[in-house]
Formats: structure tokens, sequence, C-alpha cells
């Protein structure tokens, strides 16, 4: 049957990653791409950057290859907006990131202008510049994008599909389409009302199409059968097919997706509902969801701003060199904070230092704020979804690092478990596009092949983590709305 591939376009870099019909890894490559920050809280990426690399990693792993390709998959950074022209296919401006703060002033004013309830019920996300149509917007808007019959507009899905076909397909699936702010999805349509709000013609839009099923082949003929956001992805990769099952990825930002079924649930303060897949047969799965702008790239600021590791992988034994933090706390919120807390207007904050803190005790509040901002998110869901949380899967880079585990183990007070196969966001659009082309016959037959690596159970009394938890609310508090007018 041969192998089937993803392409992981994420926020960093690209991975082209594939694996065989027994679910195991037979090779990858990654290219990472340029990060650019033209002002302070913007962030764009270079979206040919992107495609060079699809192409790059893509051929490289095919090199490495003993096996034809029987299927791609595609999974990406979400929210990011890309806008390019259907006639040339050449980008109309830098694709702004999910990262960027540059529209929170406008989210804010339509907020106050009353729209928020429109959105909450139609998109089950909140006025945040975190989502695409506020960043669409200010392209036709400020950014010199012209609204007109050449308009394409995408995810980085959308880009890439569109790419690898040749131009002939423009289209995204349910679970990036609902991350825009522009799709219903209650009816699982694009929102003529929303379109409206924010100035957005719907022509430019992509088709929404299943997130398992046939969107359209390369030039080679290998057909493109699957895609889903990263984060959905990551869920479906981990398995997470019941309701109730839950797990977060530790990338950049750290994203907690709870399987809550096949019907819309209302909204919910301080969490977002999102479309978490749509399989060819029409089934369908909703998901609550926190998310965690920063955890990874706060680490990446330990080696990059403070410049006091040289590797992210450094930081565990450094941050084991110490018992304590000494009552430090670190709150990364270099682009606000999110669920559960919504505050655009946050910024990054250290409290707590005295003589004795170190580079050593640094580290380990970073990756105590990662633990605890993952908490926070937890706590948050189960109270919404009325349902405690039993265990949590892992995956993402950060997952790799044992004591960042022990320190969510103890601050949720249950069972974390890792798989083996930790590229679970690759695996999960390796998964949806085998089984549209019959690589995997069922969802049972994708869900044996989750194999536990390691499990990480609580080493500290749920007494011991409340206080900690206590302190980090002291700390995030000093962070909030310190950049509002």
């Amino acid at each position: 049957m041969g192998v089937v591939v993803a392409i992981d376009a994420g926020t960093t870099g690209v991975r082209a990653f594939a694996v065989d019909e027994a679910g195991q890894a037979v090779g990858w490559s990654y290219r990472e791409f340029a990060q650019h920050f033209p002002q302070p809280g913007w962030v764009e990426h270079d979206p040919l950057e992107i495609w060079d690399a699809v192409e790059t990693t893509l051929s490289e792993l095919g090199e490495n290859l003993d096996q034809p390709i029987a299927a791609i998959g595609i999974t990406n950074q979400r929210e990011t907006v890309v806008v390019w022209d259907k006639r040339t296919g050449e980008p109309l401006h830098r694709a702004i990131v999910w990262q960027d703060r540059r529209t929170a002033d406008r989210c804010a004013s339509l907020e106050n202008a009353g729209h928020l309830p429109l959105v909450r019920r139609t998109t089950g996300l909140v006025l945040d510049p975190y989502f695409s149509a506020s960043k669409l917007e200010w392209l036709l808007t400020d950014g010199g994008v012209e609204a007109d019959e050449n308009l394409a507009f995408g995810t980085v899905d959308s880009w890439v599909l569109w790419r690898l076909t040749g131009g002939a397909v423009h289209a995204t699936d349910p679970s990036n389409a609902s991350r825009t702010l522009l799709y219903d999805i209650n009816t699982r349509a694009w929102s003529p009302e929303l379109c409206d709000l924010f100035g957005v013609p719907p022509t430019c839009l992509p088709e929404v199409r299943p997130s398992s099923g046939r969107l359209g082949t390369t030039a080679d003929g290998v057909p493109i059968s699957g895609i889903a956001g990263d984060q959905q992805a990551a869920l479906f990769g981990q398995a997470c097919f019941e309701p109730g099952m839950t797990k977060n990825t530790y990338g950049t930002g750290s994203f907690v997706l709870m399987n809550v079924g096949d019907a819309c649930p209302p909204p919910v303060d301080g969490l977002l509902t999102t479309m978490a897949w749509e399989l060819a047969n029409g089934d369908v799965a909703y998901a609550l969801e926190g998310a965690i702008f920063v955890t990874g790239a706060a680490v990446q600021w330990l080696r990059d701003g403070l410049q006091i590791i040289d590797g992210a992988d450094e930081i565990e034994a450094l941050a084991r060199s110490v018992p304590s933090t000494d009552g430090a706390y670190v709150v990364p919120a270099f682009a606000g904070l999110g669920s559960p807390w919504w505050d655009p207007y946050a910024r990054g904050t250290i409290v707590g230092l005295s003589r004795g803190v170190g580079r050593a005790h640094l580290a380990r509040a970073v990756l105590e704020s990662i633990a605890f901002q993952t908490r926070d998110a937890i706590d948050a869901m189960g109270a919404a979804a009325r349902r405690e949380v039993t265990t949590l899967r892992a995956d993402g880079g950060a997952a790799a690092n044992n004591l960042l585990l022990q320190m969510q183990a103890d601050q949720l007070q249950v069972p974390v478990a890792r798989p083996k196969v930790a590229e679970t966001t690759a695996l999960g659009a390796v998964y949806l596009a085998g089984f549209a082309e019959g690589v995997w016959s069922s969802l049972d037959e994708v869900s044996a092949q989750w194999a536990l690596d390691a499990e990480f159970t609580p080493a500290i009394s749920a007494a011991s983590a409340d206080d900690r938890q206590r302190g980090w609310h002291r700390a995030l508090e000093r962070s909030r709305r310190w950049a509002q007018d």
C-alpha cells in the first residue's frame, strides 16, 4: 500500500513525516523558516519561505523512502492568515501569524460595540487578535490588499494545498475554518453576518471540505486526503476518539483539547469551542480548547533573549540543579494571555526575585509556568464539561522533558501519559489521510496503534500543588492589563 506522509507546517518550521501501515515512523525531514517582527507585538512569515520548506522537506524525505507514498495529509499552524493572487499564486503580503497582536484595539472596539455575543454563539471563539478575521480585515484596510475577484484567503493549510495541487484546489477543513471567526460551527458553513462584520468578501474564502477525504492530487498523482489544524490533528493522533479524552500539545504555545462528542456545546467562559474534525462519512467531533500562547516559546526566550542556555535540551538538567525556584515566578505573557484569561494586554513578568535567584531558578520557573498555565486551562475545562480529566495525554516537543511532565502531573494530581510516537500532530494528519485512502479501515484500528512511552504520576500532595498555584495566580495578576492605556 505504501507509506502515508504528513506535511506539518508549524509556526517555526515545516516537517515532512512518513508513517507505515503499522503506525511506525519511517522517515522525516525538517526545515526552519524565518520569523519577522516588524513592530513590537507583530509577527509575520514569508509564505514563499513556508512553501520552499515544504518542497525541500518532501524532496529530502522522498529520497530516503523505499516505499511509494499512498497519501499526503496536511497539518498546520492555525489562525495565521495568507493572502495571494489567484491568477499568479503569488502572496500579496507576508502571512500574519496567530501570535500577532496588531488588531487588539480593533477586537476591543468590536467587543465594546456589543458584537461578542454574536461571535460566541456563532463561532465558539472570542474577540481576540489571535484569530484570523481581524488580521484579514487589517490586510484589506491597512495592509494594502485589494478585495477583488482575484483575492484568495486561506490559513496555511489552504496555501500549501493550493501550491501542492498547482492552483487547482482552494479549500480548507472545518478544524481550520472554525478558527477564523468567520465560520458558523452550528451550521458548519461560512457566516454571511460575520463576513459582513469584518468586511471580508465571501468569494475569497476557501471551500470547506471534510478533514478526511480526497481533496486533490499532486503533479505526480499522489492523493492529498487529510487536513486538520495542528491541535485537532494532535487530538486525532493521540486517538482521543471518545468524549472526555484530553490531550495537551506542548509546542511554541500549548493547547489543551477535550473531545466533547458530536453535538456542538454552548459557549463556555474562558474556553473555546472548536470543530475537532469531520470525516468523509459526515461524522463530526467537537472539542473544548484551552489555548496557551507561550510555553515552548519561553524556553526559546531563555535561549535567544536571555542567553542563559545554548539549546532547549539543556533546560531540564539546569532546572533539576535546584530543588525549587526560591519563590520566583515567571509569567511568559509575551503575546498576552489566552485561556482562561483572554487578556491581550498582559505582558511578561518575573516576580519574587531575591539575591539568591540565578539562571537555574529562572529555568525551573519557566517550566513551572508551563505546568501552571496548563492547569488553569484544564481546571476551567473540567468545570465546563462537568467531567474530571482522569489522564492527560501529552505530546509536542517539550513533552520530551521528563521534569516538565512530572511538574504537570503534580499540578493536575492525575497521571500524564506520553506516547511512543511524540509527533502526534503529524501523526493525526497521517491517520486522517490514510483513513480516507483505506490504509486504516476504522478508528478502532487507529486507536490500537497508540502506545505508551512513559507515565508520570503525582509526587506531591494536592495541598502543596494548590499552594504553588496560589503563588502563580498572584504573579499572574501582576502581568494582567500591563500594556493597556
